[in-house]
């Protein structure tokens, strides 16, 4: 084993492990705060152990013990992205193999960067305050001090006291309550994981939440409003998990909850184990959840059971999740889906790629992350270029079945533990030990190391993608007396991921002439489509032919909900429409404050405004 080192921790990783995290938090929504204590189990990795380093970030550190006895403690001088390291001196000396319980009493900042305070205002009931969470990548350090590093994996426990007529969740399962015997308006949750698994998959949600079961080991939560369209939604989340099952091995994690949050959380899921939290903008009535659900439950296996060891080898989570998520496609719908999948995810690395500059280093399917902050480099680039990589391999090793083997053993072999890209490709040789060979021709550095698009393109069966390419070159190539010939029939046998495949060619393409965009909504109404991932797509499509009537919807669009996936590209777009620049960073401003604050960032960087 080489020493770990994690360009985004300033944890000391090489001198001692954390194995359980036992966490106290009072939820204080007046002054946006957690008050926190928390015992770290440590265990010792080399002799004459008398110090260790934990990372913080915007934390007020008020004392610090090591098995009940005072330590000494000092915060560091702080990094914009990395935060303040914390060290902390024991007063004893302990050796290899032995353990070490830290306690740490301690308050969040209300701009910790891994929560959201909403007003009563920003959530569907308007009558409670709403409080999530959002640790990955390297959040975590804003609501505990710990060893912020994939490499590090633990399990917990936790009691959160909060108001009584709240409720309160974590990525655990479910260990009780009671009135909290200090206050009689507040009630204290508690929880446990006996997975051990990384800091950044600690999560935390407080509101007006309410649940129905959908499945055997499921439940879904939301507020009340969202709750029946929820549970009706995820019906198929069991068929779901027993078809993952069948490819990647048993779900460990127990329970197997998804979460609906208010519209301001930032993706469109994340994979927190046993508690899955996905944006309200799945909802649309036609199944456009599909994926994103198919995509989180895969990462009970990849992500969270085998995890990236750094943020730099993000692809190992990712590439295999949007893998198995397509073998879930597959095995419920089609091989011919999961092929249509793999074209519209090329299609987005191309525009990855371009948005990054094909020179950038960050397009690398292994970047170096040495003072870059993980949310300026988070792009689709890991997920889909990872994808090619397996899907090409998969055809230069026999096919899914043979490949899935692979990805399955993959799993059994780093189960509970974290790895680097070296580790998974000296696996993928043993594995095919009679196929080296093939496996040496592969351009290992090309895939790797290198930036823009992979040297190989893999070929897709374009039977289901041929219909959008056609009717997507016919509004190219059209003159404007052709316009008379098309029809709503054209769209009619088409399913959404087809729509959405049809708009992504038209974004692709430049920009379409004022008098087909009118055209296009005139027989196709796509302005009346519910569906968020057809109508942002159809937004931009107006925004860029400069349809004026458009701006606000698309603005509008960008500030009702704030997935980065719509937001960032709707204001892009907006603010590249020179003559409503100004507007998209007037409504930026007024709705800073309604927003994530990672989200913030990023679209202030978009717009080019500092500070």
């Amino acid at each position: 084993m080489t020493p770990v080192s994690d360009p985004s921790s300033y944890s000391s990783l090489s001198k001692c492990a954390t194995k359980h995290l036992n966490l106290i938090y009072h939820v204080d929504f007046d002054r946006h705060v957690l008050k926190g204590k928390v015992a770290l189990t440590v265990e010792v990795l080399e002799d004459k152990f008398t110090s260790m380093t934990l990372d913080s970030k915007d934390l007020t550190i008020f004392k610090v013990s090591a098995n009940g006895q005072a330590a000494q403690f000092a915060l560091g001088a702080k990094h914009k992205s990395k935060g303040s390291p914390l060290e902390i001196t024991l007063p004893f000396e302990l050796s290899r193999g032995q353990h070490v319980i830290v306690e740490i009493e301690y308050e969040t900042s209300p701009s910790a960067t891994a929560l959201q305070w909403l007003t009563p205002a920003q959530t569907a009931g308007k009558k409670h305050p709403y409080l999530f969470s959002q640790c990955q990548a390297t959040h975590c350090r804003t609501m505990v001090p710990c060893q912020d590093s994939p490499s590090v994996k633990h399990t917990y426990y936790a009691q959160v006291s909060v108001p009584r007529e709240l409720v309160a969740l974590m990525s655990a399962l479910h260990d009780g309550q009671e009135p909290d015997p200090s206050d009689s308006s507040r009630v204290i949750y508690r929880f446990r994981q006996p997975v051990p698994m990384p800091s950044y998959l600690i999560a935390i949600v407080v509101g007006a939440l309410e649940s129905r079961e959908i499945g055997p080991r499921s439940r879904v939560w939301s507020e009340k409003e969202y709750i029946e369209k929820a549970a009706f939604e995820f019906s198929e989340t069991e068929t779901m998990l027993k078809t993952a099952e069948s490819l990647a091995g048993p779900y460990v994690w127990g329970q197997y909850d998804v979460l609906v949050l208010p519209p301001s959380f930032p993706y469109g899921g994340m994979e927190n184990p046993c508690l899955t939290f996905v944006t309200p903008t799945v909802l649309a009535g036609d199944r456009s959840l599909a994926g994103v659900i198919a995509h989180e439950i895969s990462h009970s296996w990849t992500g969270n059971l085998v995890t990236n060891k750094t943020w730099e080898h993000f692809w190992l989570n990712e590439g295999h999740t949007v893998y198995i998520e397509r073998m879930i496609a597959r095995c419920m719908e089609s091989e011919q889906l999961r092929q249509f999948k793999g074209i519209g995810g090329w299609k987005e690395l191309q525009e990855s790629v371009k948005q990054f500059g094909a020179n950038n280093v960050l397009t690398n399917l292994v970047p170096n992350l040495h003072e870059v902050d993980t949310d300026e480099a988070f792009s689709l680039v890991p997920y889909e270029k990872g994808y090619a990589l397996l899907y090409h391999l998969e055809e230069l090793m026999g096919g899914p079945e043979v490949f899935m083997g692979f990805v399955k053993s993959y799993i059994q072999m780093f189960a509970y533990g974290s790895v680097t890209t070296e580790e998974w490709k000296k696996y993928l040789f043993t594995y095919f030990k009679d196929k080296v060979d093939i496996l040496n021709k592969v351009d290992w550095n090309g895939w790797m190391h290198t930036p823009g698009m992979p040297p190989v393109k893999p070929q897709y069966d374009t039977t289901m993608a041929d219909a959008c390419t056609a009717l997507c070159q016919r509004w190219v190539k059209a003159k404007d007396e052709d316009l008379a010939s098309f029809t709503e029939a054209d769209v009619k046998k088409f399913n959404s991921p087809q729509l959405i495949e049809f708009m992504a060619l038209l974004l692709q393409e430049e920009p379409l002439p004022l008098s087909h965009v009118k055209k296009m909504q005139e027989v196709y109404q796509l302005n009346n489509v519910k569906n968020a991932e057809v109508r942002f797509r159809w937004l931009r499509i107006c925004v860029k032919a400069h349809w004026e009537e458009a701006v606000p919807q698309a603005l509008k669009m960008a500030t009702e909900q704030g997935r980065m996936k719509f937001s960032r590209p709707l204001y892009k777009e907006v603010y590249n429409f020179s003559k409503y620049s100004d507007e998209a960073v007037k409504t930026f401003k007024e709705h800073r404050g309604t927003l994530h604050p990672v989200t913030a960032m990023l679209v202030a960087k978009d717009l080019k405004i500092d500070g």
